[in-house]
């Protein structure tokens, strides 16, 4: 559009931009022609774990630890990382990994308790015949 006789301010009205970026642009484009507008990687840190390792991840946590190793069914921050260094040679801290299963939707949850001594006959036993009663 500068090309094309515009000024850059109002280029950057059409465009929902700062004056300043289409001044780079500019600057860009006479610098190096077409391709120095050609898109560029955002700069930042690369990922820890690829596509793949992530779903790996993902499907570990639809199992029960036990059958991963581990003497109980619970998972923890610390379990995973452990599985993640075990099996991909990446490590994690354990609040990273929080951040990095919150930001997939997944939530801290504390399990269910039941008790030992719980006896479901017994209670399917109360809740035929005591509760129609007590009602």
């Amino acid at each position: 559009m500068v090309l094309d006789g515009r000024t850059q301010a109002a280029v950057a009205v059409i465009l929902g931009v700062h004056p300043v970026t289409v001044a780079m642009w500019m600057a860009r484009h006479r610098a190096a022609g077409e391709a120095g507008l050609a898109s560029r990687p955002t700069p930042g840190r690369p990922r820890y774990l690829t596509p793949a390792q992530e779903e790996q991840v993902k499907a570990w946590l639809t199992q029960k630890p036990t059958e991963l190793g581990f003497r109980t069914d619970l998972w923890s921050a610390r379990r995973i990382v452990d599985l993640i260094r075990r099996h991909f040679d990446v490590t994690f801290h354990p609040a990273s990994l929080r951040r990095w299963l919150r930001d997939r939707g997944y939530t801290p949850q504390r399990p269910a308790k039941k008790a030992r001594q719980r006896n479901d006959e017994a209670i399917a036993g109360w809740v035929k015949t005591d509760w129609p009663r007590i009602q």
